[in-house]
């Protein structure tokens, strides 16, 4: 990609001189997990980076010190191609959240932000497009997104959704139920009494797992993996599990082993709705959630999340991530206005997050790149909005008297 450097860039008034003192390390095998992060998101674990490495993408680990006058930071970071010749490094949920409390405004944590980005750009070879940072620092929803202009950093595309719910597991059963709203109670309870059971399945109920997923993708017009996709984040996760907890002569802490759950909603032999849940350092995530057609009367998904989190409760963990809701519930229309409704009524603290920031390493073809991403996700959510919004109104028109 030599040619395309001679493009105009962005005044990186960031950007460093000498070499960074990165280290970089590609991780390959489960063997290269062996000493993994014992805190932080998940998506910045040695684990998560080789399960994605599985699934289309690169995946290495960077530490060192990127500035003089900067903490030494270590972070998973990704390489997807985009067709033949291009690719972009994206770093999910990084860098970790050790590094957004230093103390220092938002400004010049951004700025730091762009330090770290100029000397990755040094460290890979300038191969790349850009690099995409999806923040999972906290933010006030109230204030701005923009910059100072002479930042090269600029607002990319979501990966990751930016805004969650996340529930405190510190409480006792009874504070979390009664943290709920009164519906959810009486929701996981009617469960109860109707006789609806959960059960724990391993890798070997995915393929029930993704007969309810389909009719989920069908019912909700969302994309989902292909089944290998699901299979292989069990079988790098029980991989890298025992790597952990072989030959070392100090045991590895428990919460610092990936540990993945599937949950299963039963009722009368009938599989109704199922969840999949990661433990990782403390913290549980919900990463994927299908139900069934029938039978929703029976609150199958209320039973899930109830047992989910009481089991991660059990183990150790200190909080739940309901991850991924929207802003606000403002647009009923939006894809997961259901959701906002669904996960918020656990109780819990909404999250915002800062999300996707993007480094143009070439900024013309970055530009282009963008547009071409821009129309597409404009194209998706609004055709999502629009039949949104004919599927309320054909349920208001049914509710209403004479109809």
């Amino acid at each position: 990609m030599a040619e395309l450097d001679s493009q105009p860039s962005l005044n990186r008034t960031a950007a460093i001189e000498e070499k960074p003192e990165l280290a970089i390390i590609r991780l390959r095998t489960a063997e290269d997990c062996r000493s993994d992060r014992a805190e932080g998101s998940f998506m910045q674990s040695r684990f998560w980076g080789l399960f994605k490495s599985r699934t289309g993408w690169e995946a290495f680990e960077v530490s060192g010190r990127f500035a003089e006058d900067a903490p030494p930071v270590s972070i998973v970071v990704l390489r997807r191609k985009l067709g033949k010749v291009f690719s972009f490094l994206y770093v999910p949920h990084g860098p970790p959240v050790d590094f957004a409390e230093i103390q220092l405004s938002r400004a010049e944590r951004m700025r730091t932000l762009a330090q770290l980005a100029s000397a990755l750009e040094v460290a890979f070879g300038r191969r790349d497009l850009f690099i995409r940072f999806d923040l999972d620092w906290e933010r006030d929803i109230a204030s701005p997104m923009d910059l100072q202009a002479d930042l090269p950093l600029r607002k990319g595309a979501d990966v990751q959704v930016p805004d969650t719910v996340i529930l405190d597991l510190s409480a006792t059963e009874k504070e979390l139920l009664e943290g709920m709203k009164p519906k959810w109670r009486y929701n996981i309870r009617l469960a109860e009494r109707k006789g609806v059971k959960v059960i724990e399945a391993g890798k070997e109920g995915i393929s029930d797992f993704m007969a309810l997923y389909s009719q989920t993708a069908r019912r909700d017009r969302i994309a989902i993996h292909a089944q290998s996709y699901y299979e292989t984040l069990f079988t790098t996760a029980e991989e890298v599990a025992s790597v952990m907890q072989a030959g070392e002569a100090v045991q590895i802490p428990e919460h610092m082993v990936p540990s993945i759950s599937l949950y299963f909603a039963e009722h009368e032999g009938d599989k109704l709705a199922a969840i999949i849940v990661l433990r990782k350092n403390r913290h549980a995530t919900y990463l994927y959630g299908a139900s069934s057609d029938t039978k929703r009367n029976l609150m199958p998904a209320y039973a899930l999340q109830w047992h989910a989190l009481s089991q991660a409760r059990q183990k150790g963990c200190i909080s739940y991530d309901f991850f991924g809701i929207p802003p606000d519930a403002s647009d009923p229309a939006h894809p997961m206005a259901g959701l906002y409704l669904f996960k918020t009524g656990f109780g819990g603290r909404i999250i915002h997050r800062e999300g996707a920031w993007d480094y143009p390493i070439h900024p013309l073809w970055y530009a282009i790149y963008r547009n071409a991403e821009n129309i597409r996700l404009f194209w998706h959510r609004s055709m999502k909005k629009a039949l949104r919004r004919l599927v309320c109104q054909s349920r208001r028109q049914e509710s209403e008297p004479g109809r």
